[in-house]
């Protein structure tokens, strides 16, 4: 069996909503879970808004002193750094073979089996950020990368292997306390940590297809094109786009963290924006962001403090980026 999952607050059932139809059409014999972080029951949400995909809330997998990360971590932290207990929740309480975690603001285009090849002889699979440079002083470059980590931690697939549960202790540890966005500390959330991976553990295979984990990072080498009625970037054939920084109240816009890619410059991704748009208003996008989240906290102005010191970039984007 293999189970996919996202993280989310109720905030962002819309995206998760979109990302299990997605799957649920492509990929029908993979089990997908919603890690709710949040509580269901406080929220009284009409009977027609509760997702019909599995909801796991997080305060049912026994995360040790959960109280505790809840007071030192704002939402964003919080969402990132229950991320390996998640994984260790379904190793150790179903008899799944491979794990797969995607961010909530996804759409799956094909089958994974792409990623369900490479883990019958890995037991993990990343996607870097991009696969080659920038060659511009635009947002976001190679220095961004530094700050934020190699790897997009918007998606990993593991498979069951003694390295994976050792690497899960781990990573539960390191983000028990460290799972901060303190750049000037060399922190962003989980991301940092998981460039260890590839050191630290064996049968880690960093996936460059082109058609994996396609986001504004990397729109500048993946150009995308129709062929035979199926989406592609660049050579490979779309498995899924990351609609990182996409707000439908922003539609003009692709993301709001980068300046470099723009619909008037780049019509061949203007479809595949058109559909998580329309997928997010079905999903009920509009209702569910304004519910705040029962474990939310305020960021600490002394960390915003140190982020604006340590970024060239105006701090009101680095602030609307944190919040």
């Amino acid at each position: 069996m293999t189970i996919a999952f996202t993280i989310c607050s109720v905030n962002y059932l819309a995206q998760a909503r979109t990302l299990g139809d997605s799957l649920k059409i492509h990929n029908p014999e993979v089990k997908y879970v919603i890690g709710l972080v949040d509580k269901l029951a406080s929220k009284n949400l009409e009977q027609a808004m509760i997702p019909d995909f599995e909801l796991l809330e997080v305060h049912n997998i026994g995360i040790p002193k959960f109280d505790k990360l809840c007071e030192n971590y704002n939402i964003t932290e919080l969402n990132t750094a229950v991320k390996p207990f998640f994984l260790d929740y379904f190793y150790k309480n179903t008899d799944a073979k491979n794990v797969i975690y995607f961010d909530p603001d996804i759409i799956v285009f094909k089958t994974i089996d792409h990623i369900l090849n490479n883990l019958k002889t890995h037991s993990f699979v990343l996607t870097p950020h991009t696969n080659s440079s920038y060659n511009d002083d635009l947002w976001q470059n190679e220095e961004d990368l530094n700050n934020s980590g190699i790897y997009n931690l918007g998606f990993i697939a593991t498979s069951r292997s003694k390295e994976t549960i050792e690497f899960i202790e781990w990573w539960e540890e390191k983000l028990t306390k460290e799972c901060l966005i303190d750049l000037c500390n060399g922190l962003f959330v989980d991301q940092h940590w998981v460039d260890f991976l590839p050191i630290f553990w064996d049968n880690v295979f960093i996936d460059s297809n082109l058609g994996l984990n396609v986001a504004y990072w990397n729109l500048h080498e993946r150009p995308i094109s129709v062929i035979d009625q199926k989406y592609f970037a660049g050579k490979d054939e779309l498995i899924f786009f990351h609609y990182s920084g996409y707000s439908p109240k922003k539609s003009n816009e692709i993301s709001k963290y980068q300046n470099r890619i723009q619909f008037e410059n780049r019509p061949d991704v203007v479809p595949l924006f058109k559909l998580y748009h329309d997928s997010l208003l079905k999903n009920g996008q509009a209702y569910y962001e304004p519910i705040p989240c029962d474990y939310i906290k305020p960021i600490k102005m002394e960390r915003l403090v140190r982020v604006r010191k340590f970024l060239k970039y105006p701090f009101e984007k680095i602030a609307q980026k944190l919040l």
